[in-house]
């Protein structure tokens, strides 16, 4: 994997994030451990920065509307939410479109994947950034059949872990079957996820013959005995300080290699699981920065 120079940004707030601390979040938002469980443990941390349990969580959770970069207002794009069917899943999936206001002919499709917190308004973001960069994305809430994303973190999250995850898994396949439907594509598929939507990502390099570029973000990877099915190329960011994830990055990569999957691998010094999440303190700029560039690089070299 390659090393590629991070600094640590400027966060949202003025305290100084103990790497425990960060681990402790991580296990939090990836339901390892409850609210109350990360509350009680983080105290310590709160007592020594000054403040409470309560007031680090909140310091440490997302903040959409400061992180916002495309308003769904922004006259340059166009947007909808569309739904379809997904006999083999939940039956029926939303998803959020954007595309630009202006196309001078079909455009390539990006399928992107949210976090464990369904479509919140981060992701809707992304999809809009990518409307601008001149692309048709597709964002699926795999919340809809329970209601979509409540407009809570915490209420996400724990509707997420109701799931069943082989019938969202059949969800995802059916939004990137009907992804490549959408009016106005010219017949290429990539994709592009974070944390659970960089594992998705994943998962559907390996079952989605049809696309050609994938851009998971700190995801685990596929079944080792699915990985020789992978025919998209792909470009993986991982985070440095992301043990959970990174610990199977090398028997991955060795089956990448093994199937002759065309990749390239970077992690970004001195960042955190979650680094491209400009809502959140665990934001890298310049490492988000760079790793967004070598996405886009991806998908307008595979798909225009």
């Amino acid at each position: 994997m390659t090393q590629s120079a991070a600094r640590v940004s400027p966060t949202v707030t003025t305290l100084e994030i103990d790497p425990e601390l960060w681990c402790l979040f991580d296990q939090y938002v990836h339901g390892d451990i409850d609210r109350r469980g990360f509350l009680d443990r983080a105290t310590r941390f709160a007592t020594a920065a000054g403040t409470t349990s309560l007031g680090l969580l909140a310091a440490l959770s997302p903040d959409f509307a400061r992180a916002q970069k495309v308003p769904p207002t922004d006259a340059r794009i166009k947007t909808e939410s569309v739904e379809f069917a997904s006999p083999a899943g939940y039956g029926k999936v939303r998803a959020y479109v954007a595309r630009p206001a202006q196309a001078s002919g079909p455009l390539p499709v990006v399928l992107v994947v949210h976090e464990n917190r369904g479509l919140n308004p981060h992701i809707e973001d992304i999809a809009r950034r990518l409307a601008l960069e001149n692309f048709i994305a597709i964002a699926p809430d795999a919340l809809f059949t329970l209601g979509g994303y409540p407009g809570d973190e915490d209420k996400a999250r724990d509707l997420f872990g109701k799931l069943d995850q082989a019938k969202t898994r059949e969800d995802f396949l059916a939004a990137a079957a009907y992804a490549r439907t959408l009016p106005g594509n010219n017949g290429k598929l990539g994709a592009i996820g974070f944390c659970y939507g960089g594992g998705m990502v994943n998962f559907l390099a390996a079952r989605v013959p049809e696309l050609r570029a994938g851009a998971p973000f700190y995801g685990a990877p596929p079944p080792a005995e699915e990985v020789g099915r992978i025919k998209a190329e792909l470009v993986l960011a991982y985070a440095d300080n992301d043990e959970r994830i990174n610990a199977a990055w090398p028997a991955y990569e060795a089956g990448l290699k093994t199937a002759g999957v065309k990749y390239e691998a970077f992690k970004y010094a001195g960042t955190q699981h979650g680094f491209n999440n400009d809502t959140t303190p665990r934001f890298d700029a310049a490492a988000a920065q760079q790793a967004w560039g070598r996405a886009l690089a991806l998908f307008n070299r595979t798909l225009r």
